[in-house]
């Protein structure tokens, strides 16, 4: 499975990933593929319930093995990513988050708009460089209006601060496990290989097939939206009956009974 096998060297494991490595060889643990073969298709099971139920999945590496496969793979399944640099708060401070990304949309219009040209070109070039920097942070989790169902992460250990804010607000955590960290901190441990590019690849391309599947599932299964005639037959107050009298009075009903009739 691409290098997956591929653990730590033996110095640097972390004991409580006993029961996911097969054996040591030359110095170096290798996983057990078994083990990551279940774990990959129990985390993807769920994944497909999270993406179903049209909660978001959050992509989460920042290291160079995994930064642009998070990216475009998350691009793919339309979900919010994190490849360049954490930023602390993003659950936990979710609110000032969004503050940022009103930030950084306000920039882009008046860059749009041609409020560029009414300013100096030092202001400009500031306002400039801040937006750049706020592109850069803030890009891939732009459009999430709201907290993840769930948070995928590639090396834990690096990402430990996501990591933390996931488990303190009770956000579901998937990720790739290797041997030198604790997999108690992760809901869904996948144990792999997480410094090898075609091993971090794949798995996060499986994770995106189940994002898809899910995806699929919502769709098919959501109710029907009106059509936009029923919907103007609704909105119609019903039609009043005419009086079969055609305009005729009550008293002038009343009248014509009581009229004698004349004997000709």
């Amino acid at each position: 499975m691409a290098g997956t096998h591929f653990g730590h060297l033996t110095r640097r494991w972390n004991p409580k990933m006993r029961q996911y490595i097969f054996m040591s060889k030359q110095g170096i643990h290798i996983i057990d593929l078994k083990k990551t073969q279940g774990c990959l298709e129990e985390a993807c099971a769920e994944i497909v319930k999270t993406a179903a139920s049209g909660k978001a999945i959050l992509f989460v590496g920042t290291k160079k093995q995994a930064k642009d496969v998070i990216r475009s793979e998350a691009q793919r399944c339309n979900s919010p990513y994190v490849s360049e640099r954490w930023l602390g708060g993003t659950l936990t401070n979710f609110a000032t988050i969004r503050r940022s990304v009103k930030t950084l949309e306000s920039y882009e219009r008046k860059a749009s708009d041609g409020t560029y040209d009414l300013i100096s070109k030092k202001e400009r070039l500031k306002m400039e460089k801040e937006r750049a920097k706020l592109e850069k942070v803030l890009g891939g989790i732009r459009d999430m209006k709201r907290l993840p169902g769930a948070v995928f992460i590639v090396d834990i250990k690096k990402e430990d601060i996501a990591v933390a804010e996931a488990r303190k607000l009770d956000i579901p955590v998937f990720a790739i496990v290797d041997t030198n960290t604790n997999p108690e901190l992760v809901d869904f441990p996948v144990p792999a290989n997480d410094d090898s590019f075609k091993s971090v690849g794949l798995i996060t391309r499986m994770f995106t097939d189940a994002i898809l599947e899910g995806q699929k599932i919502a769709l098919e299964t959501q109710p029907p939206k009106p059509s936009a005639s029923t919907s103007e037959t609704a909105k119609k107050p019903p039609r009043k009956r005419r009086s079969r009298s055609h305009g005729r009075s009550n008293s002038s009903r009343k009248d014509d009974k009581t009229k004698p009739t004349s004997n000709k």
